[in-house]
């Protein structure tokens, strides 16, 4: 059972388009990826839904009584729903605003504190105009507050939005508080106060964080032989048709994007795939298929013939089934753990080349997903899925990149793994 003093609340700290956000977002689905119960509370969605959209950049300004009561009311009940939350039924909450003054900061501590919750300051700083520009373009263009609002208009409305909370900022500097400060994009990471191996992990996928937005693909590899037969696991080469699957991934890349690295499996058919590409390459071991145990090389219905407790169990809960002398999804999750990491650090495109449970995991992290819903990703073969990530979200596209070989259905049932 876990105790209250277990429970966070991180606070976001910064000025706008400095990519708080964007952190908040990433704490977040690393979190729920690793099975923690984590929910954002962005104080900007409060004050649209309860006040409305468009609020010019006047309402903003810390002179204006009238909008600095409104932005506390709003901001005051984001935290008091975040609380709440921590009280029933969550692990950590992230507090998305500005939160600007030592005061803000100061209340919000003490607010946390008399319910035995303990606070994590998190400030992204900025100090690269090229990164703070990059991020208005992308707020100015994606965010709901300018939907519908000419881009010129909405552009000089936010740079002078930021002037105003210029204007009070303090930035976290109490060496009493328990903070972390990521500066330019992660070029410099500040740590002070944390303890606990909650707080551990998240200060490592922060120290290994870049805020680049680049783009990443998944795909799996192409057809093998075991698939044309409908087998599980092994290490099978690839089929005439995961071959001509390998050729149209190539071409698809011709030219490849700058600075595309591709990783791929250690198994032959994730390797072969991936074969065609003059970048770099690097093979991983956690990028292996889950492992099937005693059942590698069968099929379901041999599972299920064979081994009807099995078959059951696996349907009662895919997530924490276990092949015997295999592993789980959940084993998956953990032995991808330290990749998430090396992704994290990358500022090119990278394209993965693997296979569905593991594409499944990875793709759980890096769209939000609980770590419930792995199993059940749609990850068809020959199938090149797409995702940039945006302030708001990740943008995804899935290309089916047929082949000279007529389609036809795989043996391998759309569950998998």
């Amino acid at each position: 059972m876990q105790r209250r003093a277990d429970r966070i609340l991180i606070v976001m700290v910064g000025l706008p388009a400095r990519g708080k956000s964007f952190l908040a977002r990433k704490i977040c689905r690393y979190l729920r990826w690793l099975g923690h119960a984590a929910r954002i509370f962005n104080v900007g969605s409060y004050r649209r839904e309860r006040l409305g959209d468009h609020k010019p950049a006047a309402f903003f300004d810390p002179n204006n009584p009238e909008g600095s009561e409104a932005r506390q009311l709003v901001a005051d009940a984001a935290l008091d729903d975040a609380l709440r939350w921590l009280k029933t039924e969550g692990t950590v909450a992230l507090y998305d605003a500005t939160n600007s003054t030592r005061a803000r900061r100061a209340h919000l501590l003490e607010q946390a504190t008399r319910v035995d919750v303990r606070v994590l300051f998190v400030e992204s700083i900025c100090h690269d105009e090229g990164i703070v520009e990059a991020n208005i373009s992308e707020t100015k263009l994606r965010s709901p507050d300018y939907v519908g609002v000419p881009a010129d208009i909405a552009l000089a409305d936010f740079r002078r939005r930021i002037e105003l909370y210029e204007q009070a900022y303090e930035s976290v500097s109490d060496p009493l508080l328990s903070f972390v400060q990521v500066i330019d994009a992660g070029r410099q990471v500040v740590v002070n106060r944390v303890e606990g191996p909650l707080l551990a992990r998240i200060v490592a996928l922060l120290l290994n964080s870049r805020l680049t937005r680049r783009t990443i693909w998944l795909t799996r590899h192409g057809e093998s032989v075991f698939n044309m037969r409908g087998r599980i696991g092994g290490n099978s080469v690839l089929s005439p048709r995961g071959e001509d699957y390998a050729l149209a991934l190539g071409r698809h890349f011709e030219p490849p994007p700058a600075g595309l690295v591709v990783w791929t499996s250690t198994l032959a058919r994730a390797m072969a795939t991936a074969r065609h590409f003059l970048v770099p390459r690097t093979e991983w071991r956690q990028l292996d298929e889950i492992d099937a145990g005693v059942c590698d090389g069968m099929t379901y219905e041999e599972i299920a013939r064979n081994s009807p407790e099995l078959a059951s169990a696996r349907a009662a809960d895919k997530l924490r089934f276990r092949y015997p002398q295999g592993e789980s999804y959940l084993d998956v999750v953990r032995r991808l753990e330290p990749l998430i990491l090396e992704l994290e650090r990358q500022t090119t495109p990278t394209l993965i080349v693997s296979h569905q449970a593991v594409l499944r995991a990875l793709y759980a992290y890096l769209v939000g997903e609980p770590v419930e819903h792995c199993p059940h990703v749609a990850m068809p073969l020959h199938t090149l899925l797409e995702l940039v990530p945006n302030a708001y979200g990740s943008d995804e596209r899935r290309t089916l990149l047929t082949s000279r070989i007529e389609e036809r259905p795989s043996m391998m049932p759309p569950s998998g793994a």
